[in-house]
This record gives C-alpha cells, sequence and structure tokens, in this order.
C-alpha cells in the first residue's frame, strides 16, 4: 500500500495548492523565480540568514534517497523525484504563500486551514496514512544503512532479516526496529513541542547533506578519477549553500539541536570502536596463523593422540589456519582424528543450492585427515548445524576425496594443500557412486519400563505414551560399496571419514 497512499497524498496536496494559487493569489507563482531570495536576504539580512534553520523540514526527506537505492534504482528515484514529488511540493508551497498572503493569522497551522472544508476529513485521513509510510521509509533506510555499516565492519553484528527471496534490499533488522521505538517515543515524551524536535531533525539533515557533499567529492577524484578541479568546483557550488542551511540551523543548537549532535557522537563512538577492534583482530588473525610448515614438522598425528571423531573448527578465514590451532594443539592432550576448518559465508543471492553449497579444498596431505571446507547460504537460507549439516557435510568431504583421486595434478603440485578448492555436489551421493548412504530409524523407549511387570509402572506408561507418542529419529549410516574398486590410500581415507562420523562430531 506505498505506493498508492503516496501517490494519493502528494495529488492531494498538488491539488489543494493549485486551488489556492488560483482562488488566493495567482500572483504567488512568480515565487520560483530566484530573483526574490535574493531581494529577502538583502532586505532581511541576519535575520533572512537565521530564518533558513527553520525551513528545513520542508526538504527533510531527501537525505534518505540514497538509503532507497537498496530498493530501487537511480534512474527511478530520479524520474519520481522529478517528475511527480518535486512539482507537487512546489505547488503545495507556493499555495500555503498563497492562502498566507490574505489569511496572516492562520501562519501556526497555515496547512490544515488552507484545505477547502468539504476536502478536509479526506485529506486529514490521507495524511495521517502518509505519515505512516513515510516513517515507514525512514525505517526501512536506516535498515539499509545499518545494513551497509555492518557489511564494511563498521557496526556491531545484528540480526538481519531479508523479507523478500526478490529483492536483496528488502530487509528488516528487529534490534534497531526497537532502538527506533524507544528513542522515537523519548524524543517525542521529552520534547512535547513540535518547533524543538523540528529543530533537532532540521539539524541532522543540513548536517547530514553537508557531509554528503564532502564525501561525493572525494568519489568524484577518488573513485571516478575525475578531474580535482571539477570535484572542487562540485564541493564549492553545493558547499556554499548547504553551508548556508547547515550554519543556520548550528543557531538552534540550544533550542534542541543538541539532541542528534549527542546522538550522532554515541553511535560514532560505538562504530568507532567496534571497527577499531574488528581490525585488530582481523590482522592478529592474518599476522599469526599457524605456519603449514609447522604443521608439517608435527606429523600426521600432530604431535598429540588422534582419537575417534569429527572436530569442526569454525574460522573466518578462508585460507591459512587460524591461530587457535595451534593453542589447542599445544595445550590439548587428544584431538579429533579428521579436522574440518569451517567458515561460513553469506552471498548476495537467495538460495544456494545444496549442490552449490559446500566447497571443499584440504589444508595438510592426506594422512593428517585435515580439511576446509567454506559453507555458502544465501540471504534466504536457515543456517543449521543439525544432522542434515553433518550428512552433507560428510557426503561433501567424500565426494572431494573421490574427484581428487581423479585429478593427480590436485594433490601432487607444491603449496596446494591449503588454496586450491573444488565445490562439491552432496546430492549425488545418494546415488552411491562413492558411499552409500542408509537411513535407520531410532525409536526412544525405555526398556526397562517395557519389561517390568508392575501394574502401577504399566499403566503410568500407557498413560504417558498417550501424551508423548515414541519419538522417531532418523539416522544416516554410512558405508562404501562393495563392489567398487578404488586405490587402498582412498578406501583407507573413506573408512576413517566413515569411523570418525560414527564416533561423533564436536563443535569447536
Amino acid at each position: 500500500m506505498f505506493a498508492p497512499i503516496v501517490m494519493l497524498w502528494l495529488i492531494s496536496i498538488f491539488c489543494v495548492g493549485l486551488y489556492n494559487i488560483i482562488h488566493w493569489n495567482p500572483k504567488v507563482v512568480s515565487a520560483i523565480y530566484p530573483y526574490y531570495i535574493i531581494k529577502f536576504f538583502r532586505e532581511t539580512g541576519r535575520d533572512g540568514w537565521l530564518s533558513l534553520g527553520g525551513i528545513l523540514l520542508s526538504i527533510t526527506g531527501t537525505e534518505a534517497m540514497y538509503a532507497d537505492l537498496g530498493h530501487f534504482t537511480a534512474v527511478s528515484i530520479r524520474l519520481a523525484f522529478v517528475f511527480a514529488i518535486y512539482p507537487c511540493l512546489v505547488v503545495q508551497y507556493m499555495g500555503q504563500a498563497a492562502f498566507l498572503s490574505r489569511n496572516l493569522h492562520s501562519i501556526p497551522n497555515s496547512f490544515f486551514e488552507s484545505i477547502p472544508d468539504p476536502l478536509f476529513w479526506p485529506i486529514f485521513v490521507v495524511a495521517t496514512l502518509s505519515a505512516v509510510v513515510g516513517s515507514q521509509a525512514t525505517i526501512t533506510a536506516t535498515f539499509s544503512v545499518i545494513k551497509q555499516c555492518q557489511a564494511l565492519g563498521c557496526f556491531p553484528r545484528v540480526k538481519i532479516v531479508h523479507t523478500s527471496k526478490h529483492i536483496y534490499g528488502q530487509i528488516y533488522i528487529p534490534e534497531i526496529n526497537w532502538m527506533l521505538m524507544i528513542l522515537t517515543l523519548s524524543i517525542t515524551i521529552g520534547f512535547q513541542d513540535t518547533t524543538l524536535i523540528g529543530n533537532a531533525y532540521g539539524l541532522a539533515t543540513a548536517t547530514l547533506m553537508f557531509i554528503t557533499t564532502f564525501l561525493v567529492a572525494l568519489v568524484i577524484t577518488f573513485v571516478w578519477q575525475k578531474s580535482i578541479w571539477i570535484s572542487g568546483m562540485f564541493l564549492l557550488f553545493f558547499g556554499i549553500i548547504e553551508g548556508a542551511y547547515l550554519s543556520a540551523a548550528l543557531m538552534k543548537v540550544p533550542q534542541g539541536g543538541w539532541v542528534p549532535l549527542v546522538l550522532s557522537f554515541i553511535f560514532m563512538m560505538i562504530m568507532y570502536i567496534w571497527h577499531y577492534g574488528m581490525c585488530l583482530k582481523y590482522n592478529f588473525d592474518m599476522h599469526n596463523k599457524v605456519p603449514l610448515q609447522w604443521l608439517l614438522g608435527l606429523g600426521p598425528s600432530l604431535g598429540i593422540v588422534r582419537v575417534p571423531g569429527i572436530g569442526l573448527i569454525y574460522t573466518e578465514l578462508a585460507t591459512g589456519i587460524p591461530a587457535i590451532f595451534s593453542h589447542f594443539v599445544t595445550n590439548l592432550p587428544a584431538f579429533h582424528k579428521v579436522l574440518v576448518f569451517i567458515c561460513v559465508k553469506s552471498v548476495p543471492v537467495p538460495y544456494v543450492s545444496s549442490d552449490e553449497r559446500f566447497v571443499v579444498g584440504r589444508v595438510c596431505p592426506r594422512p593428517y585427515r585435515m580439511y576446509r571446507c567454506i559453507v555458502r547460504y544465501g540471504y534466504k537460507d536457515i543456517q543449521r548445524d543439525d544432522g542434515d549439516f553433518e550428512n552433507q557435510l560428510i557426503q561433501s568431504l567424500a565426494e572431494f576425496i573421490h574427484m581428487e583421486a581423479g585429478e593427480p595434478e590436485f594433490c601432487t603440485s607444491e603449496g596446494s594443500f591449503d588454496g586450491r578448492m573444488m565445490v562439491t555436489r552432496s546430492s549425488s551421493i545418494q546415488s552411491g557412486s562413492t558411499i552409500i548412504a542408509t537411513e535407520i530409524e531410532d525409536c526412544s523407549e525405555s526398556s526397562s519400563v517395557q519389561s517390568s511387570k508392575s501394574s502401577a509402572l504399566l499403566s503410568l506408561r500407557s498413560v504417558y505414551d498417550d501424551e508423548n507418542p515414541p519419538v522417531r529419529k532418523q539416522h544416516i549410516r554410512f558405508h562404501l560399496p562393495a563392489n567398487q574398486i578404488m586405490d587402498s590410500a582412498i578406501q583407507e581415507e573413506l573408512m576413517d571419514l566413515i569411523v570418525a562420523k560414527e564416533a561423533g562430531f564436536a563443535y569447536i
């Protein structure tokens, strides 16, 4: 309902403004001529300059157009602004000016008093609905900005819910939504004056536009590779205009303008501290990777006891061995027979099929039984570390071992143990090409109760069974096909993988 309500609102204010221009003062259309603004400043002087800080609410909303790029194209935004939004707003403001030229006593509530009486309540309803959807647009824009900040490592991690599988930019962030609600209620209850709220909003808008102008100037020079003179002329032209508005808005700091400054400082410190910490963490991981030669020097046993089982070590590194692994090796008396470094990556597509989800590679030579697996999820996929994930991982590792055997140069080339990866298809294993998966159903029952001859226990058992039917769990067991001929080293590695799977998983 967003588009119909906004279009109805724009048409309504356009018609009301056009009516007021024709009915009250048609000469007001000449106000669009730049001569009058020059005359206004010449006659009013400092008071005219200060008045700029009180009219910023007429341009609020334009600061959200950049965030709207997450939902619409730049061309669609330009067309909507030039051919719909701008004409309707200009005609409406001219209509209010024409109305006030004949009704000076209506200045405090000029918009609603300028509406003809038969149209007052319909337009009032449309205005209320447009305020709701307008707030929703700003909230959505905030979600988009937070997501971009998080992608750049400048904001703490929050839960991002993608509400559409077709449009990547349509998202919802519950934590930010609650935070906006609390801040909105706090400011409304604290100020209790629309003038103070308008001053705060105006200063925030003017500051944002001024900063954006400086950033665009940098983009012109360093991203678009244009001349510094073009960037300077852009900055000079728009900087003077926006600087005039910003300087006037700064005079409103004691009258409510201090609120956006305080909030900006708080969020800036949060973003700076988080980004600084992320940079320290990344640099530590990059400079303290476990050298591959150190692992090779330890031998296949890694200098410790290798017990049956699969250890899943989660890391953000897509290459190399995280520093924490050396801590495990030097401090733990035993470690799992099979080790898999798991790196989870989100990709900008709705879903990733199971055939393309796992990218598998080998970290060390075959006797070490150490692998790397990059798990790719789409933004609509549900990430689960359950039995299905474990079974798919086993199938992908088996497929990798089988595919690697068909490419001898894969594992014989120097330095290829940690770098070259393969996309494996876990679903293809179901056909039994490498390992066979057999489903076994386990029914959770108590044998001690079933074998008991106590009538009391049996009666309690019958009541319990009626209220809680037995839970049947599917357990997948892997084994090698009997009629398939393969290399003894590959067969041994696959058997170690199957035995480790039966021993269990450990998430590290």
